[in-house]
């Protein structure tokens, strides 16, 4: 088992790591709309929002050797149902090969933010 910890997306902001390798796959941690030099999160929008959590999340992906083109699962949670269509607009540029997936609203995100996705992906 191997961490990944990459620059190129926020840092943990919990006792957690940005994802691991695993047997010939990449998990990654749920990634936020989180500017990952700052920490500051981006956008109010969910469409915002949704391209910094995707961006954020390739970034482990790369960081652990795959791609979003590997990806196999997704997990995606919103606070509000109500932006599916928006969130999934932005959401399938980035994960062309339709993986696998699960999308729930939840009651609150940390940060208060509109989404988070988690991946995993083969090497």
């Amino acid at each position: 088992m191997t961490q990944i910890s990459t620059p190129n997306a926020p840092k943990a902001i919990g006792p957690y790591s940005q994802g691991f390798i695993s047997n010939g796959l990449v998990f990654t941690s749920g990634q936020i709309p989180a500017d990952p030099e700052s920490g500051a999160i981006v956008g109010e929008k969910i469409a915002e929002q949704t391209e910094r959590a995707c961006k954020n999340v390739i970034a482990v992906l790369e960081a652990g050797g795959s791609s979003a083109e590997k990806v196999i699962k997704t997990t995606c949670f919103l606070a509000d149902m109500n932006d599916f269509a928006d969130f999934n607009a932005v959401y399938e540029k980035y994960f062309t090969g339709k993986p696998a997936r699960s999308c729930v609203a939840v009651k609150t995100l940390p940060k208060n933010v509109l989404c988070e996705i988690e991946a995993v992906a083969e090497l």
